[in-house]
């Protein structure tokens, strides 16, 4: 787990970040929170955590896409009372007992508790495994910066965006997308026989159905057009069904 956190001060931060992201601040007091930022055609740039503490808001973001969140952010921060600087604090991650002060993951009870401090890394949990029984995409993996719509990923169920809250960068595609179209695309957990790398093309009768993601045991994550799962889906010498 490689990992960058940001503490976010100022009068306005609270604001600023309710004007951006995905799902709704005020829900920051109940724990931590799951969010994205989006492109302004409503693409996935990367998702993170955000804690509440005292005057800071701390952000916990993959470290393969946290130095460009940090350069956006304080793009957009125009004239704001917003100060982004590296946190001192380390993440640390697991699926066990949680220690004092571990916050549960708000995306799902399975993948366990965050704890926020001078340690780091995990406690040797399987999360390849969890992340695809319960179909948990993956920044750089499944989650695609530019690329990536969060409704096909499914943030709805992993409690990452708030159709309520009012507007945010990319708001207008998303909620297009949640209340006048049906979704015809998507991530799905399906059974693999055999084995195929990653981002492998996935076909149904001869005609492209789909990708191929993170496999695990005798089960995948994979991307597939509605309309053609159907049946035995091939994946280069892999078999996959529903």
């Amino acid at each position: 787990m490689t990992r960058k956190l940001f503490d976010i001060t100022g009068s306005d931060r609270t604001d600023f970040l309710q004007g951006l992201i995905t799902n709704d601040m005020g829900k920051l007091s109940d724990g931590l929170l799951y969010a994205a930022l989006l492109t302004p055609q409503g693409k996935f740039l990367t998702d993170f955590f955000l804690l509440q503490r005292g005057d800071t808001i701390t952000l916990d973001a993959p470290a393969s896409t946290a130095d460009d969140l940090a350069r956006r952010l304080t793009m957009y921060r125009l004239r704001a009372d917003v100060q982004i600087a590296p946190s001192t604090l380390n993440v640390k991650r697991g699926s066990g007992t949680a220690p004092d002060n571990a916050l549960p993951d708000p995306r799902h009870a399975a993948l366990g508790w965050r704890l926020y401090g001078d340690e780091t890394g995990d406690d040797g949990t399987d999360y390849d495994a969890i992340r695809v029984a319960h179909c948990i995409p993956k920044t750089g993996t499944e989650l695609i910066p530019n690329e990536t719509y969060i409704l096909e990923a499914g943030f709805e169920a992993l409690n990452g965006v708030d159709f309520r809250k009012g507007c945010y960068v990319g708001q207008e595609i998303i909620a297009r997308m949640k209340h006048k179209t049906t979704l015809k695309k998507g991530f799905v957990t399906v059974c693999i026989s055999g084995t195929a790398p990653t981002g492998t093309p996935i076909t149904s009768d001869g005609k492209p159905a789909g990708t191929l993601f993170t496999q695990s045991g005798d089960q995948a994550i994979a991307y597939l057009r509605f309309d053609r799962a159907k049946g035995e889906l091939q994946a280069g010498e892999a078999t996959l069904t529903l």
